[in-house]
């Protein structure tokens, strides 16, 4: 027969519960692995795999990837030293582990506030080249597919994207450049893709889609993909299509100051030029800059972006055929017909 328990061990209990349950949530605890990838043998009807990285050594693969250092880069046409890589970014970009790091089978790039050569940030970009300029892997049309989870807060940069392996059109944005994804910390549900193209600087122009995730935010792992296919690009997140574009142009028009717009369709490359070229694969985490404006006080350091995997696709039968110009807007006026 139960025996009744004196209501002062009863409280006793509950106070000893409750101590253990704190003291249990207060112990730290692991990061639960990612769930799992799409496996790398998957099949994908009209795709073979051409190029991947799918972060499960020891370290960074610099056999697929270097490091673009520094807080800028010295245009040659302009014959200028860019700071802020054009857009007032604030870190310092390194090779140091404590930026960019291969852990758990995933990539991670870190931005830490600290002091470094006069820059108050650093942080890490990868890309398919090597330091001396050696193309590592470039590839024109084909899908682009990473998986990745990215930071939150305040003045956080994350990207996936592309840029030419030469400069066949001229300098930014002639040649071009691909967005793959692109976030602000601050907008936890809000992704981009984006083309930059047109002429040299000042004559660039760019064309942006976006979206707003259905579930979670970007601090989950998702899948970004572009299928880029001649004369048009498809923009995907977890398999769905948020964005297609279709319309672009390049001009080589310069003086000695920049780009000058095109005023005729004599003026440009021919359609669809600058994305018919093979472009390189850009991994990076930024801090500040017009794009998103700097970090304050609520902005948490270190911020950290994973990337599981990269892959790229090519198709195993021959290219779509090349799609004419869509409606987009040209920077002169259009003939009549």
């Amino acid at each position: 027969m139960p025996r009744s328990i004196p209501s002062s061990l009863l409280a006793a209990g509950r106070c000893v519960a409750a101590i253990v349950a704190a003291s249990l949530l207060a112990l730290p605890i692991d990061a639960a692995d990612p769930p799992p990838p799409p496996p790398v043998d998957r099949v994908l009807p009209g795709w073979k795999l051409a190029w991947n990285d799918e972060f499960d050594g020891e370290a960074i693969d610099e056999s697929k990837w270097g490091f673009d250092v520094g807080n800028g880069f010295y245009n040659y046409d302009a014959k200028q030293w860019i700071h802020g890589w054009g857009n007032d970014e604030l870190q310092y970009y390194t090779r140091d582990p404590d930026n960019a790091f291969v852990k758990r089978g995933t990539l991670h790039i870190r931005a830490i506030k600290e002091s470094h050569d006069g820059f108050g940030y650093t942080s890490a970009r990868l890309r398919t080249r090597a330091k001396d300029g050696t193309n590592l892997f470039s590839q024109a049309y084909g899908r682009f597919e990473f998986r990745a989870k990215l930071p939150l807060g305040q003045g956080i940069w994350p990207a996936l994207w592309l840029l030419p392996a030469g400069s066949e059109y001229g300098g930014w944005a002639a040649s071009g450049e691909i967005d793959i994804l692109e976030t602000k910390g601050q907008e936890p549900k809000r992704i981009q893709g984006a083309l930059h193209f047109g002429g040299r600087w000042p004559a660039n122009t760019f064309t942006v889609g976006e979206h707003f995730l259905d579930s979670g935010s970007i601090a989950d792992f998702h899948v970004y993909a572009l299928e880029w296919n001649p004369g048009e690009m498809h923009w995907e997140v977890d398999g769905k299509v948020y964005a297609t574009m279709n319309s672009w142009w390049s001009t080589g028009r310069a003086d000695e100051k920049g780009g000058v717009a095109p005023q005729a369709e004599a003026d440009l490359n021919p359609w669809p030029a600058p994305f018919d070229k093979p472009f390189q694969v850009l991994i990076n985490l930024a801090v500040g800059g017009k794009f998103l404006g700097n970090p304050d006080a609520t902005t948490p350091f270190p911020a950290e972006m994973e990337v599981d995997y990269v892959r790229v696709y090519e198709r195993t039968g021959p290219q779509p055929a090349l799609m004419p110009r869509g409606k987009g807007k040209l920077p002169f006026a259009a003939p009549a017909r």
